[in-house]
Protein backbone atom coordinates (compact mmCIF):
# COMPACT_ATOMS: atom_id res chain seq x y z
CA UNK A 1 0.00 0.00 0.00
CA UNK A 2 1.15 3.37 -0.91
CA UNK A 3 0.47 6.82 1.03
CA UNK A 4 0.27 10.19 -1.07
CA UNK A 5 1.58 13.05 0.45
CA UNK A 6 0.77 16.16 -1.20
CA UNK A 7 2.21 19.92 -1.34
CA UNK A 8 -1.00 21.69 -1.56
CA UNK A 9 0.82 25.04 -1.58
CA UNK A 10 2.55 24.19 -4.29
CA UNK A 11 -0.34 22.54 -5.89
CA UNK A 12 -2.30 26.09 -5.37
CA UNK A 13 0.42 28.14 -7.21
CA UNK A 14 1.25 25.59 -9.70
CA UNK A 15 -2.79 25.88 -11.06
CA UNK A 16 -3.41 29.55 -10.28
CA UNK A 17 -0.26 30.06 -13.23
CA UNK A 18 -1.30 27.09 -15.48
CA UNK A 19 -2.49 27.87 -18.60
CA UNK A 20 -5.70 26.54 -18.02
CA UNK A 21 -8.94 29.18 -18.14
CA UNK A 22 -9.59 31.83 -15.08
CA UNK A 23 -12.55 30.48 -12.98
CA UNK A 24 -14.53 33.12 -10.79
CA UNK A 25 -17.03 32.14 -8.32
CA UNK A 26 -20.46 33.63 -8.71
CA UNK A 27 -19.51 37.28 -7.26
CA UNK A 28 -16.67 37.17 -9.29
CA UNK A 29 -13.67 36.45 -6.98
CA UNK A 30 -10.40 34.46 -8.39
CA UNK A 31 -10.62 30.46 -7.80
CA UNK A 32 -8.52 29.21 -10.20
CA UNK A 33 -5.80 27.90 -7.96
CA UNK A 34 -8.73 26.09 -5.74
CA UNK A 35 -10.50 24.49 -8.64
CA UNK A 36 -6.99 23.46 -10.08
CA UNK A 37 -6.26 21.80 -6.76
CA UNK A 38 -9.73 20.02 -7.03
CA UNK A 39 -8.88 18.86 -10.62
CA UNK A 40 -5.29 17.48 -9.61
CA UNK A 41 -6.25 16.03 -6.50
CA UNK A 42 -9.03 13.93 -8.67
CA UNK A 43 -6.62 13.19 -11.27
CA UNK A 44 -4.29 11.84 -8.66
CA UNK A 45 -6.88 9.48 -7.54
CA UNK A 46 -8.23 8.15 -10.87
CA UNK A 47 -4.67 7.74 -11.58
CA UNK A 48 -4.06 3.81 -11.98
CA UNK A 49 -0.84 3.61 -11.75
CA UNK A 50 0.04 5.86 -8.69
CA UNK A 51 -2.87 3.62 -7.20
CA UNK A 52 -3.71 6.11 -4.31
CA UNK A 53 -5.47 4.88 -1.41
CA UNK A 54 -4.68 6.86 1.44
CA UNK A 55 -3.62 10.53 0.88
CA UNK A 56 -3.12 14.06 3.20
CA UNK A 57 -2.67 17.40 1.94
CA UNK A 58 -0.44 19.80 3.47
CA UNK A 59 -0.36 24.03 3.51
CA UNK A 60 1.20 26.76 3.82
CA UNK A 61 -1.55 29.06 6.19
CA UNK A 62 -0.07 31.68 6.62
CA UNK A 63 3.16 31.45 4.97
CA UNK A 64 4.83 32.66 7.96
CA UNK A 65 5.95 30.29 10.34
CA UNK A 66 8.51 29.84 13.07
CA UNK A 67 11.47 30.28 11.23
CA UNK A 68 10.65 33.81 10.56
CA UNK A 69 11.41 34.03 14.61
CA UNK A 70 15.15 32.84 13.93
CA UNK A 71 15.57 35.14 10.79
CA UNK A 72 14.16 38.09 9.58
CA UNK A 73 14.89 37.50 5.82
CA UNK A 74 13.06 34.30 5.66
CA UNK A 75 9.96 34.16 3.58
CA UNK A 76 6.81 35.37 4.90
CA UNK A 77 3.78 36.54 2.93
CA UNK A 78 5.31 39.71 1.54
CA UNK A 79 4.62 39.83 -2.01
CA UNK A 80 1.80 37.02 -2.30
CA UNK A 81 -0.39 38.19 -4.90
CA UNK A 82 -3.99 38.81 -2.93
CA UNK A 83 -5.47 36.63 -5.74
CA UNK A 84 -3.93 33.52 -4.05
CA UNK A 85 -3.34 34.48 -0.58
CA UNK A 86 -7.57 34.93 -0.84
CA UNK A 87 -7.75 31.17 -1.20
CA UNK A 88 -5.38 30.23 1.59
CA UNK A 89 -8.77 29.06 3.67
CA UNK A 90 -10.72 28.16 0.34
CA UNK A 91 -8.67 25.37 -0.86
CA UNK A 92 -8.63 23.87 2.28
CA UNK A 93 -12.41 24.08 2.69
CA UNK A 94 -12.46 22.57 -0.83
CA UNK A 95 -10.21 19.68 -0.39
CA UNK A 96 -11.95 18.72 3.04
CA UNK A 97 -15.19 18.87 0.86
CA UNK A 98 -13.46 16.50 -1.63
CA UNK A 99 -13.26 14.03 1.09
CA UNK A 100 -9.52 14.87 1.46
CA UNK A 101 -7.06 14.52 4.75
CA UNK A 102 -6.09 18.40 5.27
CA UNK A 103 -3.20 19.59 6.95
CA UNK A 104 -2.86 23.36 7.86
CA UNK A 105 0.03 24.37 8.82
CA UNK A 106 0.57 27.99 10.71
CA UNK A 107 3.21 27.33 13.28
CA UNK A 108 5.42 24.88 10.86
CA UNK A 109 5.73 25.03 7.35
CA UNK A 110 3.47 22.37 4.72
CA UNK A 111 7.06 20.54 3.93
CA UNK A 112 7.13 19.71 7.74
CA UNK A 113 3.92 18.55 7.66
CA UNK A 114 5.06 16.02 4.51
CA UNK A 115 8.10 15.27 6.00
CA UNK A 116 6.31 14.25 9.66
CA UNK A 117 4.08 12.44 7.78
CA UNK A 118 6.76 10.33 5.98
CA UNK A 119 8.17 9.79 9.61
CA UNK A 120 5.20 9.07 10.71
CA UNK A 121 3.37 6.68 8.70
CA UNK A 122 6.76 4.77 7.33
CA UNK A 123 6.16 1.86 9.26
CA UNK A 124 2.85 1.17 8.34
CA UNK A 125 2.92 1.74 4.44
CA UNK A 126 4.69 0.27 1.84
CA UNK A 127 6.06 2.77 0.24
CA UNK A 128 5.68 6.87 1.14
CA UNK A 129 5.21 9.20 -1.83
CA UNK A 130 5.69 13.30 -1.35
CA UNK A 131 4.07 14.78 -4.30
CA UNK A 132 6.30 17.81 -4.72
CA UNK A 133 9.88 18.40 -7.04
CA UNK A 134 10.61 20.77 -3.78
CA UNK A 135 14.43 19.62 -3.31
CA UNK A 136 13.88 20.35 0.79
CA UNK A 137 12.10 17.30 0.62
CA UNK A 138 15.02 15.26 -0.06
CA UNK A 139 16.25 15.50 2.80
CA UNK A 140 13.25 13.05 3.47
CA UNK A 141 14.01 10.12 0.98
CA UNK A 142 15.16 6.94 1.26
CA UNK A 143 15.24 4.39 -1.36
CA UNK A 144 12.64 2.70 -1.85
CA UNK A 145 10.48 3.62 1.31
CA UNK A 146 10.30 7.31 0.40
CA UNK A 147 10.05 9.04 -3.01
CA UNK A 148 9.20 12.25 -4.69
CA UNK A 149 6.94 12.76 -7.27
CA UNK A 150 7.25 15.30 -10.16
CA UNK A 151 3.59 14.69 -11.84
CA UNK A 152 4.22 17.96 -14.05
CA UNK A 153 7.75 16.06 -15.29
CA UNK A 154 6.31 12.98 -14.56
CA UNK A 155 10.11 11.91 -12.78
CA UNK A 156 10.24 10.09 -9.87
CA UNK A 157 12.75 11.54 -7.36
CA UNK A 158 15.02 8.70 -5.35
CA UNK A 159 18.18 8.65 -2.80
CA UNK A 160 20.01 7.88 -5.82
CA UNK A 161 18.79 10.91 -7.72
CA UNK A 162 19.14 12.81 -5.06
CA UNK A 163 23.07 11.86 -5.31
CA UNK A 164 23.50 11.85 -8.94
CA UNK A 165 21.60 15.49 -9.05
CA UNK A 166 23.23 17.23 -5.80
CA UNK A 167 26.73 15.35 -5.39
CA UNK A 168 25.53 14.42 -1.80
CA UNK A 169 23.54 11.90 0.18
CA UNK A 170 20.02 13.06 1.26
CA UNK A 171 20.61 13.41 5.23
CA UNK A 172 23.11 16.76 3.51
CA UNK A 173 20.46 18.43 1.69
CA UNK A 174 20.06 21.15 4.91
CA UNK A 175 23.81 21.36 5.24
CA UNK A 176 24.33 21.54 1.08
CA UNK A 177 21.54 24.15 1.38
CA UNK A 178 22.93 26.25 4.36
CA UNK A 179 26.16 26.47 2.40
CA UNK A 180 24.25 27.40 -1.03
CA UNK A 181 21.63 29.31 0.29
CA UNK A 182 18.13 29.07 -1.05
CA UNK A 183 16.86 32.46 -2.42
CA UNK A 184 13.18 30.97 -2.55
CA UNK A 185 13.19 30.76 1.13
CA UNK A 186 15.45 34.20 2.07
CA UNK A 187 18.29 31.94 3.14
CA UNK A 188 21.24 33.65 1.78
CA UNK A 189 23.93 31.27 1.99
CA UNK A 190 28.10 31.40 2.71
CA UNK A 191 29.72 33.62 0.14
CA UNK A 192 31.69 31.52 -2.10
CA UNK A 193 30.66 28.36 -2.04
CA UNK A 194 28.46 27.37 -5.25
CA UNK A 195 26.38 23.92 -5.81
CA UNK A 196 29.45 21.62 -6.52
CA UNK A 197 31.96 23.16 -4.29
CA UNK A 198 29.70 22.71 -1.42
CA UNK A 199 28.77 19.24 -2.79
CA UNK A 200 32.30 18.21 -2.96
CA UNK A 201 32.98 19.02 0.95
CA UNK A 202 29.98 17.47 2.27
CA UNK A 203 30.74 14.52 0.29
CA UNK A 204 33.52 13.90 2.21
CA UNK A 205 32.12 15.84 5.35
CA UNK A 206 28.72 15.12 6.00
CA UNK A 207 27.66 18.04 7.77
CA UNK A 208 29.18 22.22 8.26
CA UNK A 209 29.61 20.95 11.86
CA UNK A 210 32.39 18.31 10.31
CA UNK A 211 34.25 20.75 8.05
CA UNK A 212 37.28 21.31 9.38
CA UNK A 213 38.30 25.18 10.03
CA UNK A 214 41.44 25.14 8.47
CA UNK A 215 42.00 24.63 4.47
CA UNK A 216 44.99 22.80 5.14
CA UNK A 217 42.63 20.03 7.05
CA UNK A 218 40.62 19.66 4.06
CA UNK A 219 41.28 16.39 2.47
CA UNK A 220 39.33 17.25 -0.73
CA UNK A 221 39.81 18.92 -3.52
CA UNK A 222 38.26 21.83 -3.83
CA UNK A 223 38.76 24.98 -6.34
CA UNK A 224 39.69 28.18 -4.00
CA UNK A 225 39.65 25.58 -0.84
CA UNK A 226 41.42 29.02 1.72
CA UNK A 227 38.77 31.07 0.78
CA UNK A 228 35.78 28.84 1.53
CA UNK A 229 37.32 27.96 4.54
CA UNK A 230 38.13 31.29 5.33
CA UNK A 231 34.48 32.69 4.73
CA UNK A 232 33.06 29.41 6.48
CA UNK A 233 35.42 30.37 9.51
CA UNK A 234 33.75 33.74 9.78
CA UNK A 235 30.54 32.62 9.05
CA UNK A 236 29.79 29.27 10.63
CA UNK A 237 26.93 30.50 13.24
CA UNK A 238 25.02 32.16 10.03
CA UNK A 239 25.95 28.88 8.01
CA UNK A 240 24.29 26.44 10.88
CA UNK A 241 21.23 28.89 11.50
CA UNK A 242 20.74 28.33 7.95
CA UNK A 243 21.18 24.55 8.02
CA UNK A 244 18.60 24.58 10.83
CA UNK A 245 16.38 26.96 8.46
CA UNK A 246 16.33 24.42 5.88
CA UNK A 247 15.88 21.48 8.26
CA UNK A 248 12.40 19.74 7.90
CA UNK A 249 10.70 19.33 11.39
CA UNK A 250 9.94 15.45 11.60
CA UNK A 251 7.44 15.59 14.65
CA UNK A 252 4.76 17.69 13.53
CA UNK A 253 2.02 16.61 15.41
CA UNK A 254 -0.37 14.79 13.50
CA UNK A 255 -3.70 13.27 14.76
CA UNK A 256 -4.67 11.38 12.22
CA UNK A 257 -4.56 7.23 11.96
CA UNK A 258 -3.37 5.76 9.04
CA UNK A 259 -6.64 4.29 8.15
CA UNK A 260 -8.30 8.10 8.46
CA UNK A 261 -6.21 9.44 5.61
CA UNK A 262 -8.05 6.43 3.48
CA UNK A 263 -9.99 8.19 0.86
CA UNK A 264 -13.72 7.13 0.51
CA UNK A 265 -15.21 9.98 -1.52
CA UNK A 266 -16.53 13.31 -1.35
CA UNK A 267 -18.38 14.92 1.92
CA UNK A 268 -21.46 15.57 1.74
CA UNK A 269 -20.41 19.03 1.72
CA UNK A 270 -19.06 18.67 -2.12
CA UNK A 271 -22.12 19.71 -3.80
CA UNK A 272 -22.44 22.89 -2.28
CA UNK A 273 -18.58 23.56 -2.36
CA UNK A 274 -19.25 23.25 -6.42
CA UNK A 275 -22.04 25.57 -6.04
CA UNK A 276 -19.94 27.81 -4.30
CA UNK A 277 -16.75 27.81 -6.34
CA UNK A 278 -19.16 28.08 -10.18
CA UNK A 279 -17.75 24.83 -10.88
CA UNK A 280 -21.02 22.54 -10.86
CA UNK A 281 -19.15 20.69 -13.75
CA UNK A 282 -17.12 19.14 -10.74
CA UNK A 283 -19.72 17.39 -8.92
CA UNK A 284 -19.86 14.42 -10.16
CA UNK A 285 -15.72 14.01 -11.63
CA UNK A 286 -14.70 12.73 -8.41
CA UNK A 287 -13.98 8.73 -9.19
CA UNK A 288 -15.44 5.87 -7.02
CA UNK A 289 -13.46 5.21 -3.81
CA UNK A 290 -11.31 2.38 -3.83
CA UNK A 291 -11.39 -1.18 -2.98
Amino acid sequence: MRLHLVDGTYELYRAHFSKRPSRVDPEGRDVKGTVGVLLSLMGLLSDEEEQCTHLAVAFDNPIRSFRNDLFAGYKSDEGVPPEISGQFDLVEQATAALGVTVWSMDQWEADDGLASGAAKYLEEVDQVRIMTPDKDLGQCLTDPRVVQVDRMRGKLIDAAAVKERRGIEPASIPDWLGLVGDTADGIPGIPGFGEKGAAAVLSRYGTIEAIPTLADDWDVNVRGAKRLAGNLAERRADALLYKKLATLVMDVPLPQSLDELRWTGPTADWAAMCERLGAQDLKTRPPPPPA
